[in-house]
């Protein structure tokens, strides 16, 4: 099976006829005297690999290369020449031309078959790249289809109280994730964290979901959420941990009981009060962590209350030479009197001002719950 075609283009039978007996036996070889002809060869059978003279006649192997190029980009040149006087000149141009290499004739024979050897092969290796690459970019926007399928539909009602939240992905696929259910006359929600990016963080948010799901049997208790993450956990290694928040609030009795392990501090707002930040209870979940508890802390969640739940890449976001920062975060909260996704939509918006355009270095998941 030959290699890769080549296409020969010299105004010298003669060296047409060696260097097709030279690379004939191991490659396709189509040997053209002038640029046009070649021209017309190429849009027949497109090249892998051009050797081209630089002193022809119609245009010189440069301009050839030129128009070669705007047809086939990938195309890879090796330029001859027999001009002694100019060798250094042509050598310059060649490499602002990009060829692949430039040989001076007459040229050794096994000089010039283990270079058009050594472009084939570096030809297949950027193929067989660009093979990998493609592939790992159907995989990612696999991953991505299933990691969004695990966030819920749309807002969540439970008596008063509306749930609603909202992710960006950065480039790499992360960890994030938040989810939220009714379970009797408990709203139960959770936004996690899981350390690191690439496909092993985001499987775990699968692992997160089900402990969510799996907690409705004692209506979203933190306690219970938590102990099933960490159940969960252990089941695939020590060396994954995450941040989380979970809990569950009663319209009905006007109460939020909630657990922070090692999460970035909630913001808590009631009318008439300053923010209330909502510290962790305990440390992060980990299976390297030895007895771990984390306590159940509660607050009042009255009619006009409204909490914000998010992760760390929200106030880690940098942006001229300073993170995003919790302040920043309380300013917009405090100053927002529209709907809940219209807040989340501008803490979204104000990050990705503040780093300047530039792509989000991790994501942002946000989860915000209205006593209405």
């Amino acid at each position: 099976m030959k290699t890769v075609r080549v296409l020969v283009v010299d105004d010298d039978a003669g060296m047409l006829r060696a260097v097709e007996r030279l690379l004939a036996p191991q490659h396709d070889v189509v040997c053209c005297r002038t640029p046009g002809d070649a021209l017309l060869s190429a849009q027949r059978h497109p090249p892998d690999i051009a050797l081209l003279d630089v002193r022809m006649p119609e245009m010189s192997g440069f301009e050839l290369l030129d128009r070669l190029r705007q047809r086939w980009p990938d195309l890879d040149v090796i330029l001859m020449t027999g001009s002694v006087h100019s060798f250094d000149v042509h050598l310059v141009q060649a490499i602002r031309a990009a060829a692949y290499y430039f040989i001076e004739k007459p040229f050794d024979r096994e000089v010039l078959r283990t270079l058009v050897e050594r472009c084939a092969v570096a030809r297949r290796l950027r193929e067989e790249n660009r093979r990998h690459l493609a592939r790992i970019e159907r995989e990612l926007r696999v991953a991505r289809t299933f990691q969004r399928s695990l966030l819920p539909g749309g807002p969540l009602h439970c008596g008063r109280c509306l749930l609603t939240g909202r992710y960006a992905p950065c480039d790499d696929l992360g960890g994030d994730f938040y989810d939220y259910a009714a379970a009797g006359d408990w709203a139960g929600f959770l936004v996690a964290d899981v350390a690191g990016h690439g496909a092993g963080a985001a499987m775990l948010t699968g692992i997160v979901k089900a402990a969510f799901r799996e907690s409705a049997a004692t209506a979203h208790a933190p306690q219970d959420v938590v102990r099933r993450v960490l159940a969960h956990l252990r089941t695939i290694g020590s060396q994954r941990f995450m941040s989380l928040l979970c809990g569950r609030i009663d319209p009905g009795a006007g109460r939020l009981e909630f657990l922070s392990a090692g999460h970035p501090a909630a913001i808590h707002l009631g009318r008439g009060r300053a923010p209330r930040l909502l510290e962790p209870t305990g440390p992060l979940v980990s299976p390297l962590l030895d007895e771990q508890t984390w306590e159940l802390a509660g607050v009042p969640f009255a009619p006009g209350d409204r909490l914000l739940v998010y992760t760390d890449g929200v106030v880690e976001a940098a942006g001229d030479g300073e993170p995003f920062g919790l302040e920043r975060l309380l300013s917009l909260v405090e100053r927002h009197d529209a709907g809940a996704d219209a807040l989340l939509a501008r803490i979204e918006q104000a990050v990705r001002d503040h780093v300047g355009g530039r792509p989000l270095t991790d994501d942002i998941a946000l989860l915000s719950a209205c006593y209405e």
